[in-house]
């Protein structure tokens, strides 16, 4: 009996939020079905649509599909690069990179979504973002990652540093599994960034690997 209460207990107690999960390269049909899978798991904060090559009319498309989903689960819509497009596709935000555009314009067009912007390694970038009004700051890549193997290193210095030093929340990417993220949060890092360890699993379903994060 006491078993049963201590099951029933464990079942109703809520996922924490911790990752920030990334699109594969390409969308097929059946991404939908996974996704909605994967975000039915309860422990994804944002949802990041990151689509190169593209054509806009395409990724209006695509990103109408995906924000049904999204807000089923209660998930941020984040787009990646195209902050024109953002408010016209009614995301929650925008992702940029170094090279993406120009931060204020960008943060002008986005007034009152999400922004955020990527800084490798970098204490000057990261503090320039906060100068830029950016809503959180992500570092990155620590690991090897498969999405972009040429990606600037970074190290637990940087998280260590932005804990001390800025007050936005910290979004870590690049090579993270299930074997790796917890030295990211204790060193600092508010969410963990995934996408290849979900999308493109040698061993596990996309709905099973998202469950390896509690």
């Amino acid at each position: 009996m006491v078993g049963r209460i201590r099951k029933r207990v464990c079942g109703l107690a809520p996922l924490k939020r911790l990752i920030y999960l990334i699109s594969p390269n390409k969308v097929n049909q059946g991404f939908y079905v996974s996704l909605d899978k994967v975000l039915s798991f309860k422990n994804v904060k944002f949802f990041q649509l990151r689509l190169k090559n593209v054509s806009q009319k395409k990724l209006l498309s695509i990103s109408q599909k995906i924000r049904k989903i999204t807000l089923k689960h209660k998930v941020k819509l984040i787009i990646n690069d195209y902050f024109i497009l953002t408010s016209k596709i009614k995301a929650n935000g925008c992702h940029m990179g170094q090279h993406d555009g120009s931060f204020k314009i960008a943060r002008k067009i986005l007034k009152g979504k999400i922004f955020g912007i990527t800084c490798h390694n970098s204490k000057i970038l990261a503090s320039n973002a906060i100068k830029s009004k950016a809503d959180y700051i992500a570092f990155g890549s620590f690991f090897k990652s498969r999405l972009k193997p040429n990606a600037k290193k970074a190290n637990l210095d940087i998280l260590k540093w932005a804990k001390k030093n800025i007050k936005k929340p910290i979004i870590v990417i690049g090579g993270i599994n299930d074997s790796n993220y917890k030295k990211l949060i204790n060193a600092g890092a508010k969410y963990i960034a995934l996408s290849s360890f979900i999308w493109d699993n040698p061993k596990l379903k996309p709905e099973q690997a998202i469950k390896k994060f509690k």
